[in-house]
């Protein structure tokens, strides 16, 4: 059997090989000696403690820790996956995986239904968020981790995994049986027509599959008479860098430069251009973004603006342009370490700075806005038509306006109440008119219909509920958050009960930041005249 130190020197002989190996190349044979010596040293330490450390720690827990302590020294975004973790970044950047469709966590030691993906087997049973799986198979899962819960409710295609669930307002324990299927994570979470001319899309994340989601709903739009669109941006942290890529290239002519990037190693500079022709690069386009808008995200808002194709509405985004190399280095683990910058065409750097302890960098999204910014004149650049932007911290709209939480600007009170899903508790309260499905666990439950409307009645029960839960109501705040709350409920109701998509529709009429884009289509549609003057230009200068 291996002893724990073997493991050790083995495991971090990999992540030498897969790290330092890929960082330095040739010049690590001339750092051996060195290396070996840090080595030597680590592990003496690390002996020392599974000697002599009061309590017997595992293994894999000491060396994941140390690993992690170590990429965490660099910047904000190194980081190292636990077996567990990486095998769900992995599934998540693939679209798909067998099981129920549900996400989870472990409250108060329940394992409670957070979201379930519409289609999936679980949304067909008529599971719930807010619902509990209290056993599985029979066995209690009372204090289950999340890990160990995934574990069991993940498994081969087509097969029933037995559980039972504990839902509010019903008696007793309901029990089914689940056949798992290939769940799909969608990336757009809503695209519709707002009006006879405007569509919408909502992308959430870049995953494998973003690209052709986008390419569906774009075609399918096309043909409900989109003639200009909001593209939805907010809340986005990124993705994959190629997804970042193929969706520029759905707006931007053949040729134009999407992001560069440059770093250390060999191999890391690289230029991205749009290498397909689109359909769509005359199309008027708002982009909404906010304070949470991240990484690849902001890789297509900023290529967009520096060419200037969109009109970025919304708040200045967060500010990560560090390229991540994912590595698998042994044992199901992985690492994602820092091998590059990126910048917009225009050559603006967007990595914010971080501070020491990353605090106030990883904070940012806490913080409000202002539309006055300071700015060097070293951060000056300029898009393709001579529109003044700047680098060195995110990419700013063209247009400001606050609204970090679904478009909107709460007071604090309001914030607490989103942040503490006071109103997705309120949702709970209601069934949809017309659902069969698990009818008898449904009886408690308030019958209410697509199109409903949030009443004063509605308004004055979702207070009821938070003296209930013993909420201390800000007054003054509550009725300044007036729209919000009710806004919030009609949204929480709807995605509980008749999908995002529905959810989205509704909610984007109430959106202040949306509605503010709307209203700056014109700028949007004069952009694309500059586009259209540019490439033009540029077929001509091919002939």
């Amino acid at each position: 059997m291996r002893s724990p130190r073997f493991v050790v020197v083995a495991l971090l002989a990999v992540l030498a090989s897969a790290v330092l190996g890929g960082m330095f190349g040739g010049s690590a044979a001339a750092t051996q000696d060195e290396i070996q010596q840090q080595y030597r040293i680590y592990t003496s330490a690390l002996a020392a403690v599974q000697r002599e450390y009061v309590e017997e720690v595992p293994s894999d827990r000491l060396v994941y820790s140390s690993i992690d302590g170590l990429l965490k020294t660099l910047d904000p975004h190194s980081s190292f996956f636990e077996p567990r973790a990486y095998a769900a970044m992995r599934e998540r950047q693939q679209g798909s995986y067998y099981g129920l469709g549900v996400t989870i966590a472990s409250i108060d030691g329940d394992i409670t239904i957070q979201a379930i993906f519409e289609g999936s087997p679980a949304y067909k049973r008529g599971i719930r968020r807010g619902d509990v799986i209290a056993r599985v198979e029979g066995e209690d899962m009372k204090g289950w981790t999340t890990e160990q819960a995934v574990r069991r409710l993940k498994g081969p295609k087509a097969t029933t995994v037995n559980i039972s669930i504990r839902r509010r307002g019903a008696e007793g324990l309901i029990d089914m049986g689940v056949v798992r299927d290939e769940v799909n994570i969608t990336t757009v979470r809503g695209a519709f027509m707002i009006d006879k001319d405007t569509a919408y899309v909502k992308l959430a994340e870049f995953s494998e599959t973003s690209d052709r989601e986008l390419g569906t709903a774009l075609e399918q739009l096309q043909v409900k008479g989109m003639k200009r669109l909001v593209f939805d941006l907010r809340d986005n942290p990124g993705g994959l860098l190629d997804q970042a890529i193929l969706v520029s290239n759905r707006f931007l002519p053949q040729g134009d430069l999407i992001v560069y990037q440059r770093g250390r190693v060999p191999n890391a500079d690289e230029d991205y251009h749009a290498t397909e022709k689109s359909e769509y690069t005359h199309l008027p386009v708002v982009v909404l973004v906010n304070r949470n808008s991240a990484s690849a995200s902001e890789i297509v808002s900023g290529a967009l603006q520096d060419h200037d194709r969109a009109l970025v509405v919304g708040e200045t985004t967060f500010g990560k342009a560090l390229v991540q190399s994912v590595y698998r280095i042994s044992e199901g683990a992985g690492v994602a370490v820092t091998t590059a910058r990126y910048y917009t065409p225009s050559g603006r750097l967007i990595q914010r700075p971080w501070d020491g302890s990353f605090d106030e960098y990883l904070t940012y999204s806490l913080r409000d806005q202002s539309d006055q910014k300071p700015h060097s004149n070293a951060d000056l650049k300029y898009t393709d038509a001579g529109r003044k932007v700047y680098s060195g911290g995110g990419i700013e709209p063209d247009k400001f306006l606050a609204g970090p939480i679904e478009g909107f600007s709460p007071t604090r009170f309001g914030r607490q109440l989103y942040a503490r899903q006071a109103f997705a508790q309120f949702a709970d309260q209601f069934t949809a008119e017309g659902d069969t499905r698990l009818a008898a666990a449904n009886k408690a439950k308030k019958p209410i219909g697509r199109g409903f409307a949030v009443t004063d009645q509605m308004l004055g029960d979702f207070r009821k509920l938070l003296e209930t839960q013993k909420v201390k109501i800000d007054e003054a705040a509550f009725q300044q958050d007036a729209e919000f709350v009710r806004a919030m409920i009609h949204y929480d109701i709807d995605v509980a009960l008749f999908g995002i998509e529905e959810a989205r529709r509704n909610l984007i009429l109430k959106d202040p930041q949306a509605q503010f884009g709307l209203q700056h289509f014109g700028e949007a549609a004069r952009l694309t005249t500059l586009t259209k003057t540019r490439t033009q230009g540029a077929a001509k200068g091919d002939q």
